[in-house]
């Protein structure tokens, strides 16, 4: 099976339109006529996990987050993109990226969310058409039972195994109703209001957005990182699905550059 193959399928599944207009979705780097050997999915691309790549005879990877954003002037080693982009190349790995498409996308990034939440009704919020195509920047659902907001946390915190999160007020009533994004949701917080939703679950938002929502809303930011890590299993259950045979493997190499001490 050809490298395309594989790019077309995750294309079909989050077609490259649903991408917010400043990302860089799609390919990155290589020559999709090649042989797939096996695909490498994660949510970075790093010199470490192009090394990774090499160790597991993948010469594709499939990432979250796009490789490059802006034009390269060199590929050097003046950086970490140029040299990943040259350990790529010498390698013969081809670099594909599915950022804010799959965010957006049915079963997506936010599904996925929801998914480890146990999240019953999920359904987009922030909905917008693109095309034919139904998606939207964010999913809300509901809790399979109704709780309180201490034990909310203590259940967000266990399903993205994370030792902590920032929150606002504890919530005085039963939360019932989540909104999520992964990421860099906080741009989301008023539409998440607007649903009714009882709690927001986001992995980032800026310190004056906590302010004048007390015991209106749940805030809950659990890092950027943590919020999309599982993405790795949607890339997987896509090309299981429609490219039987293609060996994957979910990358080992831990990429978050944040550390909590």
């Amino acid at each position: 099976m050809k490298i395309q193959q594989v790019l077309s399928a995750l294309e079909q599944f989050a077609p490259l339109p649903l991408q917010e207009s400043w990302d860089n979705a799609g390919l990155q780097i290589g020559l999709t006529e090649a042989e797939v050997s096996g695909a490498l999915l994660c949510l970075d691309v790093t010199p470490a996990i192009i090394d990774e790549a090499v160790r597991c005879g993948c010469n594709l990877v499939v990432s979250h987050h796009p490789l490059l954003f802006r034009g390269l002037k060199q590929v050097a080693d003046a950086n970490d993109v140029q040299r990943t982009v040259w350990q790529a190349i010498k390698h013969d790995i081809c670099v594909v990226s599915m950022h804010t498409n799959m965010d957006n996308a049915r079963d997506g990034v936010n599904w996925k969310m929801a998914e480890r939440l146990g999240l019953t009704e999920a359904e987009f919020f922030a909905r917008k058409t693109v095309g034919d195509i139904d998606c939207g920047s964010g999913v809300v659902g509901l809790l399979p039972h109704s709780t309180d907001a201490r034990t909310f946390v203590e259940q967000v915190k266990a399903a993205f195994g994370v030792a902590c999160a920032h929150c606002n007020e504890l919530l005085a009533r039963p939360i019932r109703k989540v909104a999520l994004c992964g990421g860099a949701g906080d741009f989301l917080l008023d539409e998440a209001i607007g649903t009714g939703a009882d709690a927001f679950i986001t992995g980032e938002m800026h310190y004056h957005q906590y302010f004048g929502h007390e015991q209106e809303i749940q805030i809950c930011v659990i890092g950027h990182y943590e919020s999309e890590q599982f993405t790795s299993e949607v890339f997987r259950t896509v090309i299981e699905r429609s490219c039987p045979g293609v060996r994957c493997c979910i990358a080992k190499t831990k990429t978050n550059p944040i550390i909590y001490l």
